[in-house]
């Protein structure tokens, strides 16, 4: 569920086709800049109520699902 979350925040925010966005997808291959990974972080944050501190270490998607996953337990 929160990877299905995340993957509609990440294609709304970047334009980008579902099919695209998959756990082992980087967001270099998503071509998501700083800004671009900040407003999702912000998105991520209001949709779960979490505070993600820095988006060091979060280089794919899996990364992010599983960040939010653990802050939610």
């Amino acid at each position: 569920m929160t990877f299905d979350k995340i993957k509609e925040i990440i294609v709304e925010e970047l334009g980008k086709d579902e099919d695209e966005v998959k756990l082992e997808t980087t967001f270099d291959e998503l071509e998501a800049d700083s800004l671009d990974l900040f407003q999702i972080i912000n998105e991520i944050e209001d949709e779960f109520d979490v505070k993600i501190e820095s988006e060091d270490g979060l280089k794919t998607v899996k990364d992010l699902v599983d960040y939010v996953d653990g802050q939610l337990k």
